[in-house]
């Protein structure tokens, strides 16, 4: 199910778990986060808090900023 008319930049869908716990990243998704084939995802997750997909750049500037050379 697709959330009709979020507000620009934002998406909502449910997808469904697998038999192999795999899921379905939405194409609306995919394109706006540029998710092609073949591409690894940082999945992050907390008990409290919930699972997170940011998008790769957003992880590949935290790691850049943590383990910079002095």
């Amino acid at each position: 199910m697709r959330v009709s008319n979020p507000p620009k930049g934002k998406y909502a869908a449910t997808v469904k778990v697998g038999e192999k716990g795999q899921i379905v990243i939405p194409k609306e998704l995919r394109d706006m986060f540029d998710i092609r084939p073949g591409d690894s995802l940082i999945i992050l997750g907390d008990e409290k808090r919930g699972i997170a997909l940011p998008p790769k750049d957003t992880f590949q500037r935290l790691f850049h900023t943590v383990f910079e050379d002095e």
